[in-house]
């Protein structure tokens, strides 16, 4: 049992990468308010979410393709999302602009993972809902969305994060190395 929480876990350690990553879209672009800074904001946040995630993948993600993937479909998707809602900061243009931003990064990301991953599908489909929930949990929880951010708050990464690590799992659970059998009679 503990295989498999303590992986997760750590996974949700890595919910720490959305604030630092939307402070260094800040620190970047500022305001996510032209299709430039959408851009822009979205490749170095989703290349700092991407890194946190894979630190904290338990060494499942490969760590160059994982942060590459990230920053591409996160600088790709938050132009289409935001540029769609038109910059729109309220409760539905945020779980709009979340749900586009990752039907680019969720793809990106599923192409990124293992080779050895079945079914990849099940992550690209997962990432635009888990993403809108994401923004929907910050708004709720009273953040100041009006400031439009390149990523949600920390509230909404808890909730990516813990559920987004159930997911990781059933796709590519941790293995552990088998125990080396011991002889019967002999001493350890």
């Amino acid at each position: 049992m503990i295989t498999v929480i303590k992986p997760w876990l750590i996974w949700i350690a890595g919910f720490l990468s959305f604030p630092l990553a939307g402070i260094t879209g800040i620190v970047v672009v500022g305001r996510v308010d032209s299709p430039l800074a959408a851009l822009a904001g979205g490749l170095v946040t989703g290349a700092v979410i991407g890194a946190g995630q894979a630190l904290c993948s338990s060494r499942r993600l490969p760590a160059p393709r994982w942060i590459i993937a990230s920053a591409l479909g996160m600088g790709f998707g938050l132009l289409l999302g935001a540029t769609t809602v038109g910059y729109g900061t309220s409760l539905g243009d945020l779980a709009l602009m979340g749900l586009l931003t990752s039907l680019v990064l969720g793809p990106a990301q599923a192409l990124a993972l293992p080779a050895t991953t079945q079914q990849r599908v099940v992550w690209g489909a997962a990432v635009p809902l888990l993403w809108a929930l994401g923004w929907t949990v910050t708004t709720l929880g009273g953040i100041d969305v009006g400031r439009q951010f390149t990523v949600f708050g920390a509230y909404g990464a808890i909730t990516f994060s813990v559920l987004s690590g159930v997911l990781l799992h059933l796709l590519f659970p941790v293995r552990v190395p088998a125990r080396p059998r011991t002889r019967m009679g002999s001493q350890s």
